[in-house]
């Protein structure tokens, strides 16, 4: 679990592809004091596990499902990523419950600086519209923001100057892709919802051996 609150940003310095998946080296670009095999390490948002420690560089392994839901997969060496390590539960919850389980991606459309702030505008597939809600909380490549404004197909936001600085956000161009986790709390409310749903459309829909015996076909 993670909060969105970046912690600082790393650089590319390796990547592996394989035929399914790939690895990826990363070398933080803030003091990182355990190095722990094993731990949960958010980069761009998406949660991965450090399977090695070599010096200041970490590897992960990227599985097919990862690569196929974010923008991992289009990374180079010398790019740089947002890391945040996993959230302890004495921590402060500076920004909200991120699980780093990417929903898929959205495109910036525009972008405008505004008296030092950066407004963004993101298109997304419609499949994510019932699930971001305005004044909701949103995961830009792990970064915790808040949504301005929600179209059909898309959605408005805007950074303030430090977040821009100390994440690759900032930097992002018109065009670029982001990884996009919605709120967690959303996501599991409409679930439950389209479900009762369903269940109640099944109810008054059902044709079974009473019904067809109370209306005469058998």
């Amino acid at each position: 679990m993670f909060t969105g609150l970046v912690e600082g940003q790393g650089v590319v310095v390796r990547v592996e592809k394989k035929r399914n998946n790939s690895l990826l080296g990363i070398r933080p670009g803030f003091p990182w004091e355990e190095k722990l095999l094993g731990e949960s390490i958010a980069v761009n948002g998406v949660c991965l596990t450090a399977t090695a420690w070599k010096g200041e560089i970490f590897s992960v392994d990227v599985s097919e499902e990862t690569l196929s839901r974010s923008n991992l997969g289009r990374l180079h060496s010398g790019d740089l990523v947002n890391l945040e390590r996993a959230l302890r539960l004495s921590d402060r919850l500076g920004g909200h419950l991120v699980t780093g389980h990417i929903d898929g991606t959205g495109r910036i459309i525009e972008k405008v600086l505004q008296e030092q702030f950066l407004l963004f505008k993101i298109s997304i597939p419609q499949a994510f519209r019932p699930l971001i809600v305005e004044k909701g909380s949103i995961a830009l490549d792990g970064v915790s923001l808040t949504v301005n404004r929600i179209g059909e197909k898309e959605f408005e936001l805007t950074m303030i100057p430090h977040t821009a600085a100390v994440t690759t956000l900032g930097r992002k161009k018109i065009g670029e892709e982001v990884n996009v986790e919605t709120d967690l709390i959303g996501k599991y409310v409409y679930q439950f919802l389209s479900s009762r749903r369903e269940d109640e459309a099944e109810k008054k829909s059902k044709v079974d051996n009473e019904f067809l015996r109370k209306h005469g076909f058998i």
